[in-house]
């Protein structure tokens, strides 16, 4: 008997639902942005982290759809959900609404329990994940004939691949869909990264580093120079100096003694504003986390990238939301990057990040301001 073909994903979207994953306290913010980019879109239930929008009865969204959400970490097509206590059972039922959908990849993550950092949680694929990744392969349909290999949550997947999405919403509630892979995060098991925080690093903001320059893929070649504002203790520094670029912190506070020793480390113990703007003029890339409210972490970064003599190419700003309805506020924050000349300008809350979201700002092509002959005003020293 000749065996029928596997469809592609775009050619059997007919999911009635979309969901959602994101971290726990997201959730309000995904709602509103959803409301507001997808109207037409039904808000349908929830548990913290993860979320059900209805779609519309005739839509033509393809299978690699951008939802274009900030908050939203990742997302599927959904083709419904089974619940029970066995797992081969789950998997077994999970077959039976899958269809003959092709499958390049499986996607198996958990719903967040808790904030990043909070008692040392951080998102991650689980071990009842992986079990549930295990089954799935192990109960698949022969016509499939899926390797093990499939399943492993430390491979990408490839741009273009049929992805198989599983959410653990609890141990016996599991919902499935399926997406196209379009995007660094969207290669991920719920877009979060392999990642571990080593034993050595001088605090989690390692981890934010490293997600925000594999999310982001700027450019930055090997021995480049970059600027990070508020540096210390020094776990983004780390993370930076490892990739192999020279780092000048700036940060009033203390550094972390390993990474003052680093021979491509500079530290400028004071705050941005007082730092002159020749310490920036080879600077191309600069990085930002400060505690404070995103309009002045902006109000600092725009008086260094607009100075005539100061020629940043791209930047990673981490802008804190004191409050979650603070995040209303990003689509203007957006905009006031992109006035400064940054014509890709993209936002994120990383899966490392906490009340807070990245921005990658790249000036694509790279133009050189050109020089101004005599004196140019400088911020007052410090004292």
């Amino acid at each position: 008997m000749t065996e029928a073909p596997k469809q592609p994903l775009d050619t059997l979207n007919s999911a009635r639902f979309l969901f959602v994953t994101c971290q726990t306290g997201a959730g309000p913010a995904v709602k509103a942005e959803v409301a507001g980019r997808w109207p037409e879109f039904r808000f349908a239930y929830s548990r913290p982290g993860f979320l059900t929008f209805k779609l519309p009865e005739r839509h033509d969204l393809p299978a690699d759809f951008d939802l274009q959400s900030v908050f939203a970490r990742a997302y599927a097509f959904s083709v419904g959900k089974v619940v029970g206590n066995d797992i081969d059972q789950l998997a077994r039922g999970v077959w039976e609404i899958w269809g003959d959908r092709s499958v390049d990849r499986i996607h198996v993550w958990p719903r967040d329990t808790a904030e990043p950092g909070d008692s040392g949680f951080e998102p991650g694929i689980t071990a009842d994940a992986r079990e549930a990744a295990s089954a799935l392969v192990r109960t698949c349909p022969e016509e499939f004939s899926l390797r093990p290999e499939v399943a492993d949550p430390h491979q990408a997947a490839s741009l273009g691949s049929a992805v198989f999405d599983c959410v653990l919403v609890s141990p016996d509630e599991w919902w499935v869909g399926y997406h196209q892979a379009h995007s660094p995060a969207s290669q991920w098991p719920g877009g979060i990264m392999p990642l571990v925080l080593p034993p050595d690093a001088v605090s989690r903001a390692w981890l934010k580093a490293q997600e925000a320059l594999r999310w982001s893929q700027l450019p930055l070649a090997r021995d480049t120079r970059v600027a990070e504002i508020g540096s210390a203790p020094g776990g983004s520094s780390q993370a930076l100096l490892e990739r192999g670029y020279h780092v000048l912190g700036i940060d009033p506070a203390e550094m972390d003694s390993r990474v003052l020793a680093h021979p491509h480390f500079v530290h400028l113990k004071t705050r941005a504003v007082q730092v002159r703007r020749r310490e920036f003029r080879k600077i191309r890339w600069l990085t930002a986390d400060m505690n404070v409210a995103p309009s002045y972490t902006l109000d600092v970064i725009e008086g260094i990238v607009a100075h005539a003599e100061v020629n940043i190419r791209g930047m990673l700003l981490t802008l804190k939301l004191p409050q979650w309805e603070v995040a209303q506020e990003l689509p203007g924050c957006l905009d006031r990057i992109r006035s400064w000349g940054y014509n890709s300008v993209v936002a994120r809350q990383l899966v490392h990040n906490r009340c807070e979201v990245c921005v990658a700002a790249l000036m694509h092509p790279f133009r050189r301001k050109p020089h101004h002959r005599g004196r140019q005003s400088e911020p007052p020293k410090s004292h």
